[in-house]
């Protein structure tokens, strides 16, 4: 049988349509952007074009949108250039963040850099906003916010225009990790209290190596990386045109189906979740799958036995893929840092993370289930 692929939250199959735009730019396509004559002049055109697409689909102003090489570069330059250019002294974010973000921030403090505090979570794993209102209250010096919009292990949703509400009210600068949200929702920039938020093309069928950094027009930061004048004399290095034409060409498509596409994952979350509850009554839930949370995302855990110890090994054998959390720390041996935060559950119990999209089926998820049965 073909693979059952349940892992969506930590890469998505690039969709044909993005790989028939982009092939052109693999080809014949191939000038420096840099470059004056016809074959540069080609490149800068989809770039520009590439970019004016996005920031109308995300409610920006063109000079606000800025290509990177993902979730990461993006995250990095606007927390490093909080504290460089902005003056931030102090960092308030929480444990349960992406590492491209927990762990710049940590790296900061360490060496001295800024302050940090952590919000507090509530027991389903929502930032507690009284906290936060409560650490932004008693600062001394600019304070950045760092908080992700979606949280990529369990897909509790963060709200924005409430937390960029009391930046604004206490003089913070607010960045969002919003890799889990970008391209599965839709989004107004202008209408939005944020001054940071990151995207990365292969969250929603679209390329890998190629991510988006929001800079509003409010702020004026230096750029990360040094060496050229490509993206406006933020980002040196030549620019990845096949990859920043394919990630605008997944939004534009992930933007024309967000209402049915959206719909029909979220169903496929729902029946997943009724279906765990009736075959294996035991299965708990992480975060707060049936309230506020990304319609994609499904984090349960089981008991921990002999069998389930290794279930993520057993599920590959039998053609099913899935994670235990973030795929970017697949390779380590402990566990989750987020589980470990929300501590919803003791420590027997296994978890495991299934994320949907448009590709899936329900027969997939009946296969999936009726296999975990079998090896818990």
């Amino acid at each position: 049988m073909e693979r059952i692929y349940l892992d969506n939250a930590a890469t998505t199959p690039l969709d044909p349509q993005v790989l028939e735009t982009m092939m052109p730019y693999f080809t014949s396509h191939f000038g420096n952007p840099s470059s004056i004559y016809s074959y540069g002049r080609e490149s800068r055109m989809a770039i520009e074009k590439a970019r004016k697409s996005v920031a109308s689909l995300l409610g920006a102003h063109n000079s606000e949108i800025f290509f990177t090489s993902g979730g990461t570069e993006s995250s990095n330059t606007a927390i490093l250039a909080a504290i460089r250019d902005l003056g931030c002294t102090r960092i308030i974010s929480s444990r349960i963040e992406h590492h491209a973000t927990l762990h710049t921030i940590e790296f900061l403090h360490h060496t001295g850099q800024v302050d940090l505090d952590y919000v507090e979570l509530l027991p389903d794993g929502h930032i507690n906003l009284a906290h936060l209102e409560q650490l932004l209250k008693g600062k001394t010096g600019k304070c950045l916010v760092t908080l992700m919009h979606a949280n990529n292990e369990i897909g509790n949703l963060l709200n924005l225009q409430t937390v960029g509400a009391l930046c604004k009210q206490y003089g913070a600068i607010f960045h969002s990790d919003t890799v889990q949200t970008v391209g599965h929702y839709p989004f107004n920039l202008q209408e939005t209290p944020v001054h940071f938020i990151t995207g990365a093309g292969h969250k929603f069928h679209g390329p890998k190596g190629v991510g988006l950094l929001y800079i509003s027009d409010r702020v004026k930061i230096h750029p990360f990386i040094h060496g050229g004048s490509q993206e406006r004399n933020m980002r040196a290095g030549t620019e990845n045109v096949y990859g920043i034409v394919g990630f605008a060409r997944a939004l534009e498509l992930a933007h024309e189906n967000f209402s049915d596409h959206s719909a029909y994952i979220a169903s496929l979350k729902q029946y997943m979740m009724e279906k765990l509850l009736q075959e294996i009554p035991e299965t708990g839930f992480n975060g707060d799958p049936s309230g506020n949370s990304l319609y994609a995302v499904l984090s349960a855990s089981f008991p921990k036995t002999d069998k389930s110890e290794m279930l993520l090994f057993n599920m590959d054998i039998h053609q099913v893929c899935a994670s235990g959390g973030s795929a970017c720390s697949s390779g380590a041996s402990k566990g989750s840092h987020v589980i470990e935060a929300l501590r919803q559950f003791s420590d027997d119990r296994v978890t495991v993370r299934f994320s949907f999209s448009k590709h899936n089926q329900k027969e997939e998820i009946d296969y999936t289930i009726d296999l975990l049965k079998k090896i818990l």
